[in-house]
């Protein structure tokens, strides 16, 4: 009788592993620390295989911040809630991003940090990610502003860069809250919206604030006053 066969792990199954691996390694001790040695210890495999596999360090990064980028996306867009008042919406596009952000630390670090820090491609592929986050939050203030104002053509540039500065809020508030002891994602996404919601509260309204003018003595433009829009 001849001995038993021991079944394969399929391709894919073992792929994971390493890229788990892999995505903890380069999130806690950083991509230049980081070496295939501890990454195929800690996957449970030989380096030889992981290189079989996926080539070299750098294959191996790109492959580890494409699939943390494409799990963020989803996460973000499967938890915002279509058909929602426009605050709705964002508080829970705001919760599902803080929520997963909070889950993987590691894979968040590996986006925001290690490959932002360590070469021009590895940054084009964090930037991409961000580009999809921002035109998708670009698009939810869209619609709720041309609803708000009744104005179909709305000119995108509106909102567009509302959209930048609230996803660089939460990207820093992401890092503070994963250093912080006890924040959960309800309250980091509670947080941003008392910072960013009046603000846009108002801009849905109509109101905008005005910044004074150049001698800074015109009355009715002075910094803090709120003026109709135009």
């Amino acid at each position: 009788m001849g001995a038993v066969k021991t079944k394969r792990m399929p391709r894919a199954v073992r792929e994971q592993q390493m890229l788990d691996a892999a995505v903890r390694t380069f999130g806690q001790r950083g991509y230049m620390a980081a070496s295939m040695d501890e990454i195929a210890e800690l996957a449970g495999v030989s380096k030889p295989l992981v290189y079989l596999y996926l080539n070299s360090k750098e294959d191996l990064f790109t492959a580890c911040i494409r699939r943390e980028a494409k799990a963020l996306t989803e996460a973000v867009r499967a938890g915002t809630r279509p058909g929602l008042p426009a605050d709705r919406q964002l508080w829970s596009g705001l919760t599902a991003f803080f929520t997963h952000t909070a889950r993987h630390p590691d894979g968040w670090a590996v986006l925001h940090l290690q490959a932002r820090t360590h070469g021009e491609v590895f940054a084009a592929e964090a930037a991409a990610m961000r580009e999809e986050i921002v035109a998708f939050v670009t698009q939810l203030i869209l619609a709720a502003a041309r609803d708000a104002h009744r104005d179909p053509d709305l000119p995108e540039r509106e909102v567009a860069g509302l959209a930048e500065a609230l996803v660089g809020a939460a990207e820093s508030l992401a890092d503070w809250a994963n250093a912080t002891s006890g924040v959960t994602a309800r309250q980091s996404a509670a947080t941003l919206m008392n910072f960013a919601w009046a603000g846009l509260g108002d801009l849905m309204a109509g109101r905008r604030w005005s910044p004074p003018d150049d001698d800074g003595g015109a009355a009715g433009a002075q910094a803090g006053s709120i003026s109709p829009a135009t």
